[in-house]
């Protein structure tokens, strides 16, 4: 779908804060409410917009380790793989990746033995040939949105 300038503005604020109303963002782009309306319901039966949520911070939360896993398939179980860790509580992300490992996973675990334990049960995982954790010692970024 090709965006117009105005989906663009829409998005952008919508990213922001999800929680403008079509009103706000109305007055904010200089449209009418039912215009912002239409146009947001126009994105979200594209599947553009795939719903709203709140951007939490996890280390408050008691989530204070990252872990970035490198996962090696075997016989070509990849897609199989993906959608059963996609699955887990703990998984941010889950990436089909170019280069010497398959798959990239970015999870968030509270405590070692938690993440210790994650990545056992993903070598129990068959045809994973093989994992590599990077633990995250620091965060510059860590925001999806395109803003």
């Amino acid at each position: 779908m090709n965006l117009d300038n105005t989906d663009e503005k829409i998005l952008k604020n919508l990213m922001v804060d999800a929680r403008l109303s079509a009103r706000q963002l109305g007055l904010k782009l200089g449209m009418s409410t039912v215009t912002v309306l239409s146009r947001i319901k126009k994105l979200e039966k594209k599947k553009i917009i795939q719903g709203y949520t709140a951007i939490i911070d996890h280390e408050k939360l008691g989530y204070s380790l990252t872990a970035i896993i490198e996962i090696i398939a075997k016989n070509d179980k990849i897609i199989n793989i993906e959608e059963q860790i996609s699955k887990f509580e703990n998984v941010c992300g889950v990436y089909d990746i170019t280069g010497s490992t398959d798959t990239l996973i970015i999870a968030k675990f509270k405590e070692r033995n938690e993440l210790s334990n994650f990545v056992k049960g993903l070598t129990a995982i068959p045809n994973v040939e093989n994992t590599i954790t990077h633990v995250v010692l620091n965060t510059a970024k860590e925001d999806f949105r395109l803003t």
